[in-house]
């Protein structure tokens, strides 16, 4: 089990993190691919990447909100509850050129039922867990409520990774009450990216998270092997300041001590057990949800990554004000 990294070279940790293996051809240019994606794809960290470049203090924010996140797992802080669980509002934002990605009611609807389950170790699949990590498996305990839908046609045929479907100005459509609703923008991205989220410490005004309509929930569009709303889960566990789970780098950090090191992303459905070759050997936990691998491949969070998340929305933390 890896060691958290604490202070120092957090914010160079995240720097030198490696690209994924595909190129992010839709950072710098839109892009019309609508092939399903061959492997998963998320730009998060190198949207992060592009904003801290943008603006010095958001490298000083975040190492701010690791040093606050830092503090809080080590203090038995107790959670915002509605009937048991911190309870979420979304605004989905759906963005569409053609009939199929006007997703249907029951498409979104879905896509709120699989991250009700996936945070609430619900799943279907969560007894899959192997015995190896069964006592670290974790029930996180966050409610996710449809709060409304917004519709707004448009002729753009994919919008990139630039954050434009997130603003008026650009044809996308603006947050709603971004700092106590999660905003979800579902539309074609393009470049092969089936989501992104903004990690917290960014703008509010381009706060949420960005999900391919092609990936999004379990029936419509959803396209296999994406097809059982994981691509959801992932970037939602981003914007509650998870990691990949091979830290971006090779053998890098997550923050998380009960996560093994992962020497890279996993893709696919990996045969159980597989080896990393990080120091010691471990066995990759690759049916974490913040790993790269297929729908049906992952179906846990870890209990540091239940604490990393549920920090986040003690007093003083980035995602405070949903807590209000």
């Amino acid at each position: 089990m890896k060691k958290t990294i604490f202070m120092l070279g957090i914010v160079s940790a995240i720097l030198a993190g490696c690209e994924s293996d595909e190129k992010i051809e839709s950072l710098s240019q839109e892009n019309n691919t609508t092939n399903v994606a061959a492997r998963r794809s998320c730009a998060s960290d190198e949207v992060l990447k592009e904003q801290m470049a943008k603006d010095p203090e958001l490298a000083r924010r975040i190492s701010d909100i690791e040093v606050f996140t830092q503090r809080k797992l080590n203090e038995n802080f107790e959670s915002r509850l509605v009937n048991g669980v911190i309870e979420i509002p979304i605004v989905v934002n759906v963005l569409y050129r053609t009939a199929a990605e006007n997703i249907s009611q029951a498409q979104i609807q879905s896509q709120i039922d699989v991250l009700n389950n996936d945070f609430n170790a619900t799943n279907s699949d969560y007894n899959n867990v192997p015995t190896l990590f069964s006592n670290v498996k974790a029930n996180v305990g966050i409610r996710f409520v449809l709060d409304q839908v917004v519709r707004k046609s448009t002729k753009k045929t994919s919008w990139g990774t630039r954050d434009a479907m997130k603003k008026s100005a650009q044809g996308g459509l603006s947050p709603i009450s971004p700092t106590t609703k999660l905003n979800l923008w579902v539309c074609t991205i393009g470049g092969g990216i089936l989501g992104y989220a903004q990690f917290p410490g960014g703008s509010s005004a381009t706060d949420g998270v960005v999900i391919d309509s092609k990936y999004l929930g379990t029936t419509g569009t959803a396209t296999y092997p994406y097809n059982l709303g994981r691509t959801a889960t992932h970037e939602v566990g981003h914007w509650m300041n998870l990691r990949h789970i091979w830290g971006d780098a090779t053998c890098g950090t997550d923050y998380c001590n009960d996560t093994p090191s992962h020497n890279t992303a996993n893709y696919g459905t990996p045969a159980y057990p597989h080896y990393s070759t990080c120091t010691g050997n471990p066995v990759e936990m690759t049916m974490n949800y913040m790993d790269y691998v297929d729908d049906r491949a992952m179906f846990m969070f870890s209990a540091d990554q239940k604490s990393r998340m549920l920090a986040i929305f003690q007093a003083g933390g980035p995602r405070y004000s949903f807590a209000q």
